[in-house]
C-alpha cells in the first residue's frame, strides 16, 4: 500500500514542479514583455483593436487621452463616440473602414476633433482581421501628421497663388481654362481687368504705392464675386476672372457691382484714385471655346483702355 502512496506523492511532486517551472518561464515573458507594454503605453501613436461589425475596444492604447480626459474610458465604453470626433467630409471614410468597405491596402486620413474645438489630421494604418473567413475585426494605428498636412495645405496654396494679392495666379488660372477647355463643359464667362496708368503711379509714388493699389484692386474684385468665381492675378496689373456655370446678365451685373465699389473705394481716396479698364466676353459651352473667350475679353479689355486714352487726349 506504501507503494501507492508513494506514486501519488511522486506524481503531486512532479505536478508542483512542472506548474512551478511554468510559472518561472510565464514570469519571464512578463519581464521580457513588460518594456514592450510600456512602450506602446506610451507611444504617441492610437492603437487599437476592435471587434466589427458591432463595434467593441478589446484594446485602446492611452494615447486618446490626447484628445481630452477620461477620453479612452469613454471611447471603452461606447466606441461609436469616434463617429461624433470625424470631420463631418471624413465620415463616409470612417464608416465604410467600420463596414470593412474600404482598401485596407492604402493609409486613411481623416480629421478627429479634439477638446479644444480644433480638428486633427491623422493617418491610419487599419489591419483586417479575419475568422474563418469572415472579417471580425479591426487592428490598427492612428499617427498624427497634422503638422505635415499644414506644411503641405500651405505649399499648395503658394503653388496656386499670387504672393502680393492671394488670389489665385497665372499658373492655376491656365490649368483650370484647360479643364473647362478640354474637359468640363459649362457656361461660361470670362472677365479681364487692367488698372490704369500704374506706370505713373510707380513712377511719380513709387512701387510700394503701386503695390498697395494692385493689393486693394484684387480686394475689391474678391468682395464682388461668389465662391465659385475663380479670379486670378495674370501678372503685373492685369487680372482674369473665370465665371463657370453663371449666364450672361450675372456676368454684367458682376461688372457693374465691381465700378460700384471702385467708386466707393476712389470717393475715400480723392488723392490716389482707383482705375480699371474691363472686358468680358460669354458662352454658352466652354469645350474648345476657352481661348476665343480669353481672346475676345482681352480685346474688349484693350478697346477700353484705348478709348479713356483717346478721352484723357481730347481733354488736353
Amino acid at each position: 500500500m506504501w507503494y501507492v502512496v508513494l506514486g501519488v506523492v511522486i506524481i503531486l511532486l512532479a505536478a508542483c514542479i512542472k506548474q512551478y517551472y511554468q510559472l518561472a518561464q510565464m514570469r519571464q515573458q512578463v519581464d521580457y514583455l513588460k518594456p514592450l507594454i510600456d512602450t506602446v503605453e506610451n507611444v504617441k501613436d492610437i492603437i487599437y483593436y476592435c471587434e466589427i461589425p458591432q463595434l467593441k475596444y478589446h484594446y485602446l492604447s492611452p494615447a486618446v487621452n490626447r484628445f481630452g480626459p477620461n477620453i479612452h474610458e469613454e471611447h471603452m465604453k461606447d466606441p461609436y463616440k469616434i463617429f461624433d470626433m470625424v470631420h463631418p467630409e471624413d465620415y463616409e471614410k470612417l464608416e465604410n473602414k467600420a463596414s470593412g468597405k474600404m482598401d485596407f491596402s492604402k493609409p486613411l486620413t481623416i480629421r478627429l476633433l479634439d477638446d479644444k474645438g480644433n480638428y486633427v489630421w491623422f493617418e491610419e494604418y487599419a489591419t483586417p482581421v479575419y475568422k474563418d473567413g469572415k472579417l471580425v475585426a479591426l487592428q490598427g494605428i492612428f499617427r498624427n501628421i497634422d503638422d505635415k498636412m499644414k506644411l503641405q495645405q500651405q505649399l499648395e496654396y503658394e503653388v496656386s497663388h499670387d504672393g502680393l494679392t492671394n488670389v489665385y495666379n497665372r499658373t492655376f488660372f491656365q490649368t483650370k481654362m484647360g479643364l473647362f477647355n478640354k474637359i468640363k463643359d459649362v457656361p461660361m464667362g470670362v472677365i479681364i481687368c487692367d488698372l490704369d496708368q500704374l506706370k505713373y503711379i510707380n513712377d511719380n509714388y513709387g512701387h510700394q504705392t503701386g503695390d498697395r493699389l494692385i493689393i486693394e484692386a484684387a480686394d475689391i474684385l474678391t468682395n464682388c464675386a461668389n465662391e465659385e468665381t475663380i479670379i486670378a492675378r495674370l501678372g503685373g496689373d492685369e487680372f482674369a476672372i473665370l465665371l463657370p456655370n453663371t449666364t450672361e446678365e450675372d456676368v454684367v451685373a458682376l461688372i457693374n457691382k465691381v465700378i460700384q465699389n471702385l467708386n466707393y473705394h476712389n470717393s475715400f481716396n480723392e488723392n490716389l484714385q482707383l482705375h480699371m479698364s474691363i472686358g468680358y466676353s460669354y458662352i454658352h459651352s466652354s469645350i474648345r471655346n476657352m481661348e476665343c473667350l480669353y481672346n475676345e475679353a482681352d480685346h474688349q479689355m484693350y478697346t477700353a483702355k484705348s478709348a479713356k486714352r483717346v478721352l484723357a487726349r481730347l481733354r488736353k
